[in-house]
């Protein structure tokens, strides 16, 4: 699971790890998966081709406070 680093555009995160993905398919061509982005990005992640998210704030809301 990858998430973009703060204070970086997340699409240029995700283009990265598409090429770090690609070699690993390269040497593991079974290696399909690539898990990346959250709620706030998960778009940038699929154009640079995500195929597993992580998208709980957009579906369940924000996580609740607790001091």
């Amino acid at each position: 699971m990858a998430v973009a680093p703060l204070g970086e555009e997340p699409a240029a995160a995700f283009a990265r790890l598409r090429g770090h993905s690609e070699e690993v398919r390269a040497i593991v061509p079974e290696a399909t998966a690539m898990s990346a982005g959250m709620s706030e990005d998960f778009e940038a992640a699929i154009a640079e081709g995500a195929t597993h998210l992580r998208i709980g704030t957009a579906i369940t809301g924000p996580r609740p406070f607790r001091p």
